[in-house]
Parts: C-alpha cells; sequence; structure tokens
C-alpha cells in the first residue's frame, strides 16, 4: 500500500484536490430546492444502503411475526379441527335418532292402521356362527313372544322367531336358505313358496314352467304356511327363467330394502285379500267424424255414430231400422219375424203409418199393377169401351 502511494504520490495528491474542491464546490452551490448540493449527493449515496438495510429488517421482522402468528393459526386450526369432529359426531348421532324417531313412527302409524296385534322391537345382535342371517331382538317371552310368531316391517316380511327367551329373542331372517312360506303372486295368482338364496335376493320354489310370472309383479303372502298372514308384501319379481322343472323366480325382499333397525312381531294376525292391479289407462282421443256432404244418410250414421259403437251396437241398430221399416213391433206375439234380408232404410225412424182411407169410387175400373209370376197365367182384362161420338147433322 505504501509502495502505491509513494509511486503514485503525484495522482493521488491530485485526485484528493480534486475531491476536496468539489467537496467544497458542492457545500457552497444549492439546488432549485435551495438544498445543498452536497446533501443532495449524500443522501444520494446513502439511499440505495438505507434502502438494502430497511429490506433486510422488515424481512427479518416479518419472519419471526409470521412464525408466531402461524403457531396461533396452527393452534386454532386444531381447535377448529377438534370441534367440526365434534358437531359432525353430534350430527351423526342426530340423523341416526331422526331416522330412528321416523322409522318409531312409521311402525307406530302401522300399527294404529292395521288390525293385527303387533309388538315393536329393536335388532340388537347377530348369533354368532350364523352369517348374520338370524338376528337377536330385545323382545322375548315376558313380551308375549314365542317361537313360530311372524316379524315384519310397514314394507313387507322379514322373517319368523325361531327361539325366544325372556327378554330377548332370535330372528330367522327371510334370506336364510331355511326359511320358506307361501307366497302369492299378485297379477296371475301363482302360488309358490319363498325361500331364502342366502344372499340379499330370496327366490319362489315349485312354480311350474307353465305358469306365467313377469318381471316387476309382486308376491304376497298366501297365509297358507300358518305363520304370515295373507296380502303381507314380500318382494317383486327382479328375474324369471325356466328350469328343468321349476321356474327360477328371484325375487328383492322389500322388507329389507330400508334397512333393519326397528321390526314388529305379530302376536295375533288378520288376514288381507291380495290387493288388485290399478286399472291401466287406456283413454284415447277419437278425432270427430267428418260433417256429412249433403246426403241424408251419412247425416243419419253421423249422428248415430258420434260415440263409439261396438259391432254388436250396429247390428242391434241394424235390426232396430229393419223392423220400422217394416213397421214391425218386437216382443209382440203373433206378428212373426220380420225379413232382415232386406236392406234397412238408413234414414231417420219412421212413425207407424196411418190406415188408408178407402178408395173413391169410379166408373173406370183401376188398372192392375200386379206383376205376374213366370209361368202363370194372367186374366185377360175386359176390353175398354170406347165413346160413341154423335152423328153429324
Amino acid at each position: 500500500m505504501d509502495l502505491i502511494l509513494n509511486r503514485y504520490r503525484n495522482l493521488t495528491a491530485l485526485v484528493a484536490a480534486i475531491l476536496v474542491q468539489l467537496v467544497l464546490l458542492a457545500y457552497q452551490v444549492k439546488s432549485n430546492q435551495e438544498v445543498r448540493l452536497i446533501r443532495v449527493w449524500a443522501v444520494s449515496a446513502v439511499t440505495p444502503l438505507a434502502r438494502l438495510l430497511e429490506g433486510g429488517r422488515s424481512g427479518t421482522v416479518g419472519f419471526f411475526k409470521d412464525y408466531f402468528v402461524l403457531l396461533d393459526v396452527r393452534e386454532q386450526n386444531k381447535r377448529l379441527q377438534t370441534d367440526l369432529n365434534r358437531i359432525q359426531l353430534e350430527n351423526q348421532y342426530l340423523r341416526s335418532e331422526l331416522d330412528t324417531a321416523e322409522r318409531g313412527r312409521a311402525l307406530s302409524v302401522f300399527q294404529e292402521q292395521t288390525r293385527m296385534k303387533t309388538v315393536g322391537a329393536r335388532i340388537i345382535g347377530n348369533s354368532p356362527g350364523s352369517n348374520g342371517r338370524v338376528v337377536l331382538i330385545d323382545r322375548g317371552s315376558a313380551s308375549g313372544i314365542q317361537p313360530g310368531m311372524a316379524v315384519i316391517t310397514p314394507d313387507g316380511i322379514v322373517g319368523k322367531i325361531v327361539s325366544s327367551y325372556p327378554t330377548a329373542s332370535n330372528l330367522l331372517l327371510i334370506t336364510d336358505p331355511s326359511f320358506a312360506a307361501g307366497v302369492i303372486s299378485q297379477k296371475n295368482r301363482v302360488h309358490g313358496t319363498l325361500k331364502g338364496a342366502g344372499n340379499s335376493s330370496v327366490l319362489v320354489d315349485y312354480v311350474q314352467n307353465e305358469q306365467n310370472v313377469e318381471v316387476g309383479e309382486w308376491f304376497y303372502t298366501a297365509g297358507d304356511d300358518r305363520i304370515f298372514p295373507k296380502g303381507l308384501p314380500a318382494g317383486n319379481v327382479t328375474a324369471v327363467r325356466s328350469g328343468r322343472t321349476v321356474k327360477e323366480i328371484f325375487l328383492s325382499p322389500s322388507g329389507l330394502q330400508n334397512g333393519l333397525e326397528d321390526v314388529l312381531v305379530i302376536l295375533e294376525g288378520d288376514h288381507k285379500p291380495i290387493p288388485e292391479l290399478p286399472a291401466p289407462n287406456q283413454s284415447v282421443h277419437l278425432q270427430p267424424l267428418p260433417p256429412a256432404e249433403g246426403d241424408p244418410a251419412d247425416a243419419v250414421s253421423a249422428a248415430r255414430s258420434s260415440g263409439a259403437q261396438t259391432d254388436l251396437d250396429r247390428e242391434v241398430e241394424r235390426a232396430r231400422r229393419i223392423g220400422e221399416d217394416q213397421h214391425h213391433v218386437f216382443g209382440e206375439r203373433g206378428r212373426g219375424a220380420p225379413d232382415f234380408n232386406k236392406a234397412a232404410d238408413p234414414g231417420a225412424a219412421r212413425p207407424p203409418a196411418a190406415p188408408a182411407a178407402p178408395p173413391a169410387k169410379s166408373a173406370t175400373p183401376p188398372k192392375s199393377t200386379a206383376v205376374p209370376s213366370p209361368g202363370a197365367s194372367s186374366p185377360a182384362s175386359p176390353p175398354a169401351a170406347s165413346p160413341v161420338s154423335p152423328p153429324r147433322p
């Protein structure tokens, strides 16, 4: 460093003198805003450094501030997540209670409307080793429940009681392969035996291939098994196919469609008739007949055919017109039958003809209008007398 200063001493002194002169000039000279030039230079030189320092300071302060704020936000998120989980559990519990209340209301309404004596029960568990096809209900012999009683819901049959204890009973579901009940179809009145298929569906056995069963048709209890009263819905047909000896008919059990939680045990049954199918709506729009075009027969036919007629109605109308044309009164004895080989007058009904007045006597005999039949000789008519003219004068 000393070597550089000794070597460039004159240049260094010159540069120092120039800088001093510039500083002195900047101190003396003022800008347009009456600010000394040296102050302007100083501020311009310090501003970038100050900006850099301030950016670093604000970034550091903001980082630590955000860090502590995020710590608080994290704690707040934990509290909110805990509250959300609690509210979800409460909501699920309330929804379950609402569903239970709705099912209980449906059961109570069904009990009020039916004439059967029933007792409500709830599913409380599955029997071990039964694959869920035998369940446990919270009513037993203390409530009057005995083995063999039918169990239903407002939607259809569920199963039957297989064993009863003082405070609980075992319920055999209709999906169990050992279950059986007599059923009858709604449309074609086909009898069969309802059996469990071991899964969510059931089947109807002992239906001959010749019998007609349609997809979507409903089956109801027939009442011949002495367990289920007649007229309770069992399910609707989902698949039908012909087997070797009998049809294979699969049903979707209606009593298990909305879940199984609350059930009704029938203490005293009441048979009901199988509901009839609703009458199909076969209303057809008919256009009016075209107007008659001058023909009175067309006008009469249009007037009489303003409503729908069958072939029998048209035959009755034709016989009536023939009777009116021949002045025949149907139902009177001794009148004989009209000649139906003659065409009937399509005109309006004719009133009975009045007795004709006797013809006036005249000197000239009337001309005969009878047409002689072939092969028969007709009497000769007398020649008409020619008038005699008076003699001329």
